[in-house]
């Protein structure tokens, strides 16, 4: 094996087009051409900063780095988005091979830690400025409805009018339904389900940055986050996807043993656009289920993937139309 300086293997980014400049001095990501990396080639320790590979997904070195540029994830996409973002970038990219391994609950704690630091970053505050400049939308507060028939606990979200968009009344009352859940051994089914047309567009944008000091925020996360009390029974939640699945509702719906999706469902996870990486547990869940690198994928390109990419990838186990 031959080991490389890494500054050999990256490709020159301006051939590249980004579609903006570049908002850092410091590297922002690296790209390297798998095409022409002789087999035995190794690098060391990897950078501070997203490692792309184009080209072959079986070259040796493939598996080292953050992620390899599949369908339907393009290069442009991904340097424009980091162009946008480049410190939750590096962050995203540093934490994800950081979790590896790790059980859901610690990987839960150290996901909470960065999305907090995020939280107080310039590249967050320019989002928030940019939404605070738009009107708002009032909506009515969500709801959660549970249902408990023998050994099964439904789960609806209900919140169609906003698309079920997750606030912190949904919130709190997912964690308590998971909860009932993780503490009662006669529930041996769970499902999760969503009425309206979409799934759950994410996290409620318009309670974003209501909570201004990132340690608060991360010891809210620390009681009041769904995904640390469906970890105890994910093995028994069913969850069927239909239209938009967003963020944080991608994020809960990524714990279940079993995800079914309709034909026209799709899934994003767009907080990189935002400053942010996803917080709701994501950088969890989604690798877990197609791992490091296509979790990579969607996050630093918030690319949108359709039900049959979904299911490609492995992120849902089934196409079906119905929600049973």
């Amino acid at each position: 094996m031959r080991s490389a300086h890494l500054e050999d293997l990256l490709i020159d980014l301006s051939t590249i087009r980004a579609g903006s400049d570049w908002v850092d001095a410091w590297q922002p990501l690296g790209l390297v051409d798998l095409q022409a990396c002789p087999a035995d080639i190794r690098i060391g320790s990897l950078p501070p900063f997203p490692l792309i590979g184009l080209g072959d997904a079986t070259h040796p070195l493939a598996p080292t780095l953050d992620a390899v540029v599949e369908s339907p994830v393009s290069a442009e996409a991904l340097v424009r988005q980091i162009a946008r973002a480049p410190r939750a970038a590096a962050v995203a990219a540093q934490l994800l091979r950081a979790l590896e391994g790790l059980p859901p609950h610690r990987a839960l704690q150290f996901e909470s830690a960065c999305y907090g630091l995020l939280q107080g970053s310039e590249e967050h505050a320019r989002w928030l400025a940019a939404r605070a400049a738009s009107p708002r939308q009032s909506a009515a507060a969500g709801r959660v409805v549970v249902d408990r028939r023998g050994a099964e606990l439904s789960i609806a979200l209900d919140r169609p009018l906003s698309r079920n968009a997750i606030d912190r009344v949904m919130r709190d009352e997912l964690v308590e339904a998971f909860s009932v859940a993780a503490a009662d051994p006669g529930v041996r089914s769970i499902k999760l389900r969503a009425l309206g047309a979409a799934f759950s567009v994410g996290g409620d944008l318009e309670e974003f940055g209501t909570t201004r000091d990132p340690a608060m925020a991360h010891l809210i996360r620390s009681r009041s986050l769904p995904a640390l009390s469906i970890g105890a029974r994910a093995a028994l939640l069913d969850v069927h996807v239909q239209g938009a699945c967003i963020g944080a509702g991608l994020e809960i719906a990524a714990f279940a043993a079993r995800v079914t999706a309709s034909p026209q469902a799709w899934f994003q996870l767009p907080e990189l656009s935002m400053g942010l990486i996803p917080g709701a547990g994501g950088c969890v869940s989604v690798p877990r289920r197609i791992g490091r690198q296509r979790a990579t994928l969607m996050i630093l390109s918030g690319r949108r993937i359709n039900a049959e990419t979904a299911l490609h990838w492995g992120l849902i186990d089934r196409i079906v139309d119905s929600q049973t």
